[in-house]
């Protein structure tokens, strides 16, 4: 019964972009943490910042969009 609480006060108080900077600072801890993304080595790991940056961007400019 909490569960349901606290998705209804989720849905109702947070914005589509507060979820989408939780989500992106996430998976950044993630990467970081797990997937050692900022290592002195430097291998294709490192693209995967970039997409997850990007696939940020386009989800920031798409929460907004559909705010307008």
């Amino acid at each position: 019964m909490e569960l349901h609480y606290l998705k209804r006060l989720i849905k109702n108080n947070m914005s589509k972009t507060t979820i989408a900077i939780i989500i992106y600072v996430l998976g950044l801890i993630f990467g970081a943490l797990v997937l050692d993304l900022w290592s002195a080595e430097t291998s294709p790991k490192a693209l995967l910042g970039m997409i997850w940056t990007a696939l940020f961007l386009i989800a920031l400019y798409f929460a907004e969009f559909k705010n307008e």
